[in-house]
């Protein structure tokens, strides 16, 4: 059900950011990073996804795949 949502609001033209748990996104981290290879290169790539912490799981950095991304733009410093 998560994937379905998740194809159905990135699919829609109203919506411009996507806010999902971590520990969600965990759960569908394949169709996220289908997601994440499909926008690649666009000029307007939206809706653009947040992954936020949960207040009843841990937030994990290496996991979330914004910092992922910002981290190997920026080389191998600490954030």
């Amino acid at each position: 059900q998560v994937e379905n949502a998740f194809r159905v609001f990135t699919q829609r033209d109203d919506i411009a950011i996507l806010l999902i748990n971590q520990h969600i996104a965990n759960e569908i981290r394949g169709v996220l990073d289908e997601y994440y290879e499909m926008v690649q290169g666009r000029q307007n790539p939206l809706p653009t996804i947040l992954e936020i912490p949960s207040k009843t799981h841990p937030y994990e950095m290496d996991k979330d795949s914004l910092m992922t991304r910002v981290q190997a733009l920026m080389g191998p410093r600490e954030l």
